[in-house]
């Protein structure tokens, strides 16, 4: 791996930011500075933990970072469930983001378990 930009993970959790975005924007203004402002925090809590941690040295620290980024994203997933039970956030809208989430915490899972 030459850097983070390398790592497929990295590319899925970018482009599940892009689409935390994007639905969030529905959700009511009021909003802004509450489930919004904390959903999109997580999100983008994921790819920059990867990122940060392949940047440190050695596996023990990047397997670390990963790990962050795994708490990061079972936030999101807490968020999202919450969004969909709250009516902020739409049935369909909520399957694709929970399946890319499971698509990105068993990537994540597979790139530590390659690390040991």
């Amino acid at each position: 791996m030459n850097n983070h930009k390398d790592l497929d993970v990295w590319k899925r959790s970018v482009e599940l930011v892009v689409e935390i975005y994007r639905v969030t924007e529905a959700f009511p203004k009021k909003e802004i500075y509450g489930i919004t402002n904390q959903i999109r925090r997580a999100s983008v809590s994921i790819p920059s933990n990867i990122a940060e941690g392949a940047g440190r040295k050695g596996n023990v620290e990047f397997s670390r970072f990963l790990y962050f980024s795994l708490g990061s994203l079972s936030e999101v997933e807490t968020q999202l469930i919450i969004s969909k039970k709250i009516k902020y956030l739409q049935k369909n809208d909520f399957e694709i983001l929970n399946k890319e989430l499971t698509e990105i915490r068993r990537m994540l899972l597979g790139l530590i378990k390659s690390l040991r």
